[in-house]
């Protein structure tokens, strides 16, 4: 099973990591936007299947990405990479429907228990 995915972050060099993070030959496709009103676009022109989001970003943050998905019913997987790590955002993200939550900077093999968790890996 392999799928497409987008990783969503105002860093290069996050989205270079995130990309890394990725199990072989887990995605089709591997996508980039660098704010969340492009993640958006991405992800109904491409039909993305899986999102890494991080929060922080500018024109569209995570957390409007979240709210977008949620009410345009967007079919999509969401693992959101943050460096806000406080308590309150994990629980506002995972009641958003995001599946997890991985501090940043995403190190290799993070990903993979969540994926196998959920079905995907």
């Amino acid at each position: 099973m392999s799928f497409k995915v987008l990783i969503c972050d105002d860093s290069s060099l996050a989205r270079k990591l995130a990309t890394r993070s990725l199990p072989d030959g887990f995605a089709t496709e591997v996508h980039q936007a660098s704010n969340g009103e492009e993640a958006i676009s991405v992800i109904i022109e491409h039909a993305i299947e899986v999102l890494l989001l991080d929060l922080t970003m500018p024109v569209l943050d995570g957390i409007g990405v979240l709210e977008e998905i949620r009410r345009r019913a967007l079919d999509v997987f969401v693992v959101v990479v943050s460096g806000d790590i406080q308590p309150q955002m994990r629980t506002r993200v995972m009641q958003l429907g995001a599946l997890d939550f991985i501090p940043k900077p995403i190190k290799s093999g993070q990903l993979h228990p969540i994926l196998q968790r959920f079905g995907l890996y």
